[in-house]
């Protein structure tokens, strides 16, 4: 989701719960705090020797001891409002980072509207070869390298 198409969201429901479900399908524990909006500027070089960025809109979302706390869409909106001149524009993604044992982040892939409650559903961030064919992999599957071709990605290569 870009952060255009959340603060839509966000308007077209102001006085609905704000919620968060994870990956697992666990919901985020309803006294979460969004203790960060943050803009995310990655600069890197993949593994074929391509300078890269990237742009993100983080939120960082915190479960404090305040059990009684909830947020809603309303207050979450003004929340991004605040915030508003930190991405470069608003067709940046969104991600979510939460602490649950360890810090990660999340995407948004989707949402669910009920009649109390605008719900952001999660799912994992993965990592992925970005110079596929310069490192012997298929460009659109997930799957082991070429038979016959040295991945530069190799644990044993001697390339980047």
């Amino acid at each position: 989701m870009i952060l255009s198409e959340l603060k839509s969201l966000l308007a077209s429901h102001p006085e609905r719960h704000f919620r968060i479900r994870l990956p697992d399908a666990s919901p985020v524990p309803l006294s979460f705090h969004v203790t960060e909006v943050g803009h995310v500027h990655k600069t890197f070089l993949d593994c074929g020797g391509t300078s890269r960025e990237n742009h993100t809109c983080q939120l960082q979302v915190w479960v404090g001891g305040d059990y009684n706390h909830r947020i809603e869409t309303g207050k979450m909106a003004a929340i991004l409002e605040k915030g508003k001149f930190l991405p470069p524009d608003d067709s940046v993604p969104v991600e979510i980072e939460y602490e649950d044992k360890v810090i990660s982040q999340y995407t948004i892939t989707g949402h669910e509207i009920s009649a109390e409650a605008v719900v952001l559903v999660l799912a994992h961030k993965h990592t992925e070869c970005l110079a596929p064919e310069l490192c012997g992999l298929p460009s659109i599957d997930r799957l082991p390298a070429i038979s016959g071709k040295k991945s530069c990605c190799a644990p044993t290569s001697a390339e980047p």
